[in-house]
């Protein structure tokens, strides 16, 4: 994202950044100044609803949030650092080893010259002592060749091994840039890239699509009382929970703070519906336990809402239906699941109450 905005304006909103940080106590350092730069200058609508639902829900903007924040909008720049890295690597490597095959190739180009050189000579009258050197000829030229294939084979051999460890290191780093790394689950940018191949699959093969999102109930009173360190393992808890409850193509995602969504390819609503009531269930019947207290703490509770792929609509229109059923979720008690169909017939009462 590039800021082109004239200096009165700028400064405009420089002032109003440094100000918002400086009331919900966000550290002034620059990767924090270009959030909240773009929050207030409402450079994009899906940093602005994730703010907004942040101080909504009266979460304090730890160094965790402020970092997920930065990373989601702005891009993973150490990441993509590394991956530009490995792969410059891997193509100087490949440039060895095509170098490597051209030599060899050169060299097996003027040994069979040379062999054709000795046969033509060969074919004519030749002493005996001329014949031995011919003959000597011939066997350096021969282990000439095999020296260098066996340099050859080395090469390649060690070429090989690194290409393999590289991509070794490659393939890490593209698990990393797309894993949250507290959960362990797929993170924002995963879940973007997989929401858009199974919508894109959903539109070809004409195949249902569901989506589910949810909010761990209650999650900052549970922060302010019992601290981060345990407010993390609630978080890996729901994680785990949900990914046992999952399988083949689902993709389970940590959407953003303590808000996970499941992307359930050819699954219709109503399936949609009995696998966010599973997970509910699953984790409203465990209780958090301090470890090293035996205290129970408590019962974690989830609010889901579920929506169904509509053929042709963008992919926002889709998380936000799945967004409004979460929060009707919420508005009837938590600890519940709503879906598109709910809205619908909230909406109907309405009408009808008016």
């Amino acid at each position: 994202m590039t800021f082109t905005d004239p200096v009165d304006i700028a400064a405009h909103c420089a002032r109003a950044a440094m100000g918002m940080m400086d009331r919900y106590g966000v550290p002034a350092h620059p990767n924090n100044f270009i959030v909240w730069y773009a929050f207030v200058a409402d450079r994009d609508p899906e940093l602005t609803k994730a703010i907004n639902g942040i101080l909504r829900s009266g979460q304090k903007f730890t160094d965790t949030i402020c970092g997920e924040l930065h990373e989601r909008f702005f891009g993973m720049s150490q990441h993509e650092a590394e991956l530009r890295a490995v792969g410059k690597r891997i193509e100087d490597a490949v440039a060895r080893v095509m170098e490597y095959l051209s030599t060899a190739s050169q060299g097996a180009i003027q040994y069979g010259n040379a062999l054709e050189n000795f046969s033509g000579e060969l074919d004519c009258p030749t002493p005996g002592p001329e014949l031995g050197v011919l003959v000597k000829s011939i066997l350096d030229e021969t282990k000439v060749m095999i020296e260098v294939n066996r340099q050859l084979e080395e090469r390649l051999e060690t070429s090989s091994g690194e290409i393999a460890r590289l991509r070794e290191d490659l393939d890490q780093l593209k698990r990393e840039a797309t894993t949250d790394a507290l959960t362990g689950l797929a993170n924002r940018k995963l879940f973007d890239i997989s929401l858009r191949e199974s919508a894109l699959e959903s539109e070809e093969e004409r195949k249902f699509l569901s989506l589910l999102m949810i909010d761990i109930d209650f999650f900052k009173q549970f922060n302010d009382s019992h601290g981060h360190m345990l407010g993390d393992q609630v978080l890996k808890l729901v994680a785990r929970t949900i990914q046992d409850c999952i399988k083949g193509k689902d993709t389970a995602a940590r959407y953003g703070g303590e808000e996970f969504a499941i992307i359930l390819p050819d699954t219709r609503l109503k399936d949609g519906v009995a696998v966010a009531e599973t997970v509910r269930r699953q984790v409203a019947g465990r209780k958090v336990l301090n470890r090293r207290t035996g205290q129970v703490l408590g019962q974690v509770t989830l609010s889901v809402g579920v929506a169904e792929y509509e053929f042709g609509e963008t992919l926002g229109a889709f998380v936000h239906r799945a967004d409004e059923a979460l929060y009707l979720a919420k508005r009837q008690g938590r600890n519940h699941v709503s879906s598109q169909d709910d809205l619908t017939t909230t909406n109907v009462i309405e009408f009808e109450d008016i």
